[in-house]
């Protein structure tokens, strides 16, 4: 980045008119309401994928604000009712207001990041009470009470999902935090799941489709898996696109991507996992096998490969703590019967070592694999893979 300084210099010099120096102030300033520029003067290390904390006094608002809301959630339960939306307005209208001077003016990152939970959280309250109220629900939700609301159900997600979407999005307007983008993308995620099921419903109550015996639900519950698995393919392609938008991750996008990236990876993993193993979803056994286990270790590659070429640990992240706390379990059992050694002290070691292994080298390991693998092409459209 070029300072008002050396720009200085170059007029002084007549490299640039004192008119061009002007006018690239004014680009660079106008940009900034997209750019996450730190609050403080400090630099960002090449390695820097999501600018989440900016600096200690950052951390310090953090620290006021959840002190600050907390305090007003016991003084507002102490004179409003618990189930009150007035409860949840003023807290929401308390976090916008925080926000256009932690956000809008001081663009503080981890307390932008949460005020912007405090809003989502706060207006999904409040529809959940408007929905409440408007459709006579139950206080204790059972099977005969959910039966007794499928007629309502589609109008009653919308009002949850749609309305936390709108919100997220003018909030985002506004203020451009990249967490909101989590919050859409599984607010959109909930709604999808919601319309499948009731499609699987009416078809079944029409005849369409048999009624599952006792011994099919499992199978039932796995096909049910194929829904998250397509909604973490389209928030994964979302997250790509945007990588894609911004290859030097200098704007907002990109930390919108990141977001994204951390609520695909498990809607991406899970089901794969039980596709790979075989796995009982309502008992929860898993029995890998050889193919299963050879597939298993396919995944983790290809997974690894994926995250490498995009430039996102936030997409191996997940990928690891979970085939680290269930998939990687059974791989290592074998060994750790054999040689006494308790199979979580293996997943410690496996998981510590990969991570240690990416974390210190990551652009280097890019570097050696992505490098020669991928065709000059593809590369130029990447993130670049820095020396």
């Amino acid at each position: 980045m070029i300072d008002e300084t050396t720009l200085d210099r170059a007029v002084s010099t007549g490299i640039v008119s004192a008119a061009q120096r002007d006018a690239l102030l004014s680009l660079a300033r106008a940009q900034a309401g997209d750019r996450q520029v730190p609050a403080e003067n400090t630099t960002l290390s090449v390695d820097d994928q999501m600018r989440l904390v900016g600096g200690g006094n950052d951390i310090f608002v953090t620290v006021g604000i959840v002190l600050l809301f907390s305090g007003a959630l016991f003084a507002l339960q102490a004179v409003l009712p618990r189930d009150s939306m007035m409860l949840a307005a003023l807290l929401a209208g308390g976090s916008w207001i925080v926000a256009e001077i932690v956000t809008r003016q001081k663009r503080m990152r981890l307390s932008s990041t949460l005020l912007a939970l405090v809003f989502s959280a706060s207006v999904l309250a409040i529809l959940t009470d408007f929905v409440g109220a408007q459709f006579n629900v139950p206080d204790v939700i059972n099977t005969f009470s959910l039966l007794a609301l499928k007629d309502d159900a589609l109008p009653m997600g919308l009002i949850l999902g749609g309305g936390l979407i709108a919100a997220a999005a003018l909030y985002f307007v506004r203020f451009k935090v990249p967490v909101l983008a989590a919050v859409v993308a599984i607010a959109a995620t909930g709604l999808a799941f919601l319309a499948a099921m009731l499609v699987y419903y009416e078809r079944m109550v029409s005849g369409s489709i048999a009624a599952p015996a006792p011994d099919q639900l499992a199978q039932v519950v796995s096909s049910a898996l194929a829904i998250p698995l397509v909604c973490g393919l389209v928030v994964f392609a979302a997250a790509v696109a945007l990588d894609l938008r911004d290859r030097e991750r200098q704007t907002v996008w990109s930390d919108c991507a990141f977001w994204l990236h951390v609520v695909s990876a498990p809607l991406l993993v899970h089901p794969l996992f039980i596709l790979a193993t075989g796995q009982d979803v309502l008992a929860g056994r898993i029995e890998p096998g050889m193919g299963a286990g050879i597939m298993l270790g396919l995944m983790i590659a290809l997974f690894v490969l994926v995250a490498l070429a995009i430039d996102r640990r936030s997409l191996l992240a997940p990928t690891l703590a979970y085939f680290g706390s269930v998939g990687i379990y059974y791989l290592v059992n074998g060994a750790a019967n054999t040689t006494g050694i308790p199979p979580f002290a293996l997943i410690l070691l496996s998981i510590g070592a990969i991570v240690i292994l990416f974390g210190a080298g990551w652009q280097r390991i890019r570097r050696l694999i992505i490098h020669p693998l991928l065709p000059t092409s593809l590369l130029e459209r990447l993130p670049p893979i820095k020396a």
